[in-house]
């Protein structure tokens, strides 16, 4: 009897033992990566994620980060629109900028890349050049909101970017990997964008943000897509620029979360009674509202935040009132 206890005693030891093991496993497998994630930090777990490079084709070919992958933001420009075009990003018919691909077509790229919806992302950007820099930073958290939206959570950006990477010392690869395509499968997550007319349904409900910059915003300056002054009605500024903050080497970084924190709020929620309240954000074609959309949702925690792809290109296009020299 006394033998018998003993072996059912201690099999169910071992059967705890290796249920622990499981559980433990599993809670590894479910921990998200962090959103930003340092250069250091990518120098340690490189061959834990798959990182994504994002800058065009000739600059990733003189040196990227060992093991990346390249995936450029803009491939070309579209002769009819003159806007630009790759595979995670399209123009549609009616010429709006930085339109989502198709489904299918986005989850074509996704598989060639070899990622699934439980791989872990990192992506690397650089300044555009001739552009603003934040553009570059900008095509960073679009490509993030795309795979996020696409059915993959686990997406990082990479603080600093290609060139904060470079800045240290640590290496870099003239190397091209070799990548085996794969089926993606994953679950569109079709809240994230809205629609011109679920806007203009909910102007007077959500808190409407411009991600553009205050000159842009106040109707000083326009922007050729959008070549009416001023702001969608009701719409708060909160430039996406404000974002980053850069140093004497000209290295742009993420501003501490806290301070994120403090001017998300300001904005979202000065009258103390819009903390909760639904969140719609937009800029020129849908690259800066995708910067704010990131910060919100994937660092600050915000749950009902949207993008409003069109941004202010459709809105001008299809002939809607905009509100000029005035701060909302």
């Amino acid at each position: 009897m006394k033998t018998t206890s003993y072996i059912i005693g201690s099999l169910l030891a071992l059967g705890g033992m290796f249920l622990g093991i499981f559980a433990n496993a599993n809670q590894s497998l479910a921990q998200r990566i962090d959103p930003i994630v340092s250069t250091d930090w990518l120098a340690s777990h490189s061959s834990l994620v798959k990182i994504i490079d994002i800058r065009n084709p000739d600059d990733f070919k003189k040196g990227h980060i060992p093991g990346a992958i390249n995936e450029p933001f803009i491939k070309a420009f579209d002769p009819k629109c003159q806007g630009p075009s790759s595979n995670w990003i399209v123009g549609s018919e009616d010429c709006l900028w930085l339109q989502l691909p198709k489904n299918e077509d986005l989850f074509k790229t996704i598989g060639n890349l070899g990622i699934t919806k439980d791989s872990l992302i990192v992506i690397i950007t650089a300044p555009t050049p001739n552009q603003p820099p934040y553009f570059g930073f900008a095509n960073a958290t679009r490509v993030a909101t795309t795979l996020i939206y696409a059915g993959v959570k686990n997406v990082a950006i990479l603080d600093g970017g290609y060139l904060k990477w470079v800045s240290e010392g640590k290496p870099i690869s003239t190397e091209i990997p070799n990548v085996i395509p794969i089926t993606y499968r994953g679950d569109i997550s079709n809240e994230i964008f809205v629609t011109i007319d679920y806007v203009e349904k909910n102007i007077n409900k959500a808190v409407i943000i411009d991600a553009r910059d205050t000159e842009v915003y106040f109707g000083v300056v326009t922007e050729p897509y959008a070549p009416k002054p001023g702001h969608i009605p009701q719409a708060r500024s909160l430039p996406a620029p404000w974002i980053w903050k850069f140093n004497k080497e000209g290295i742009y970084t993420y501003k501490d979360k806290e301070i994120l924190r403090a001017m998300a709020s300001g904005v979202i929620n000065r009258d103390g009674k819009s903390k909760d309240k639904e969140i719609i954000i937009y800029c020129g074609v849908g690259g800066y509202a995708s910067s704010w959309w990131f910060v919100l949702t994937q660092i600050l925690k915000y749950e009902n935040v949207k993008i409003f792809d069109g941004s202010a290109q459709e809105w001008v296009k299809k002939g809607y009132t905009m509100v000029s020299y005035k701060w909302e």
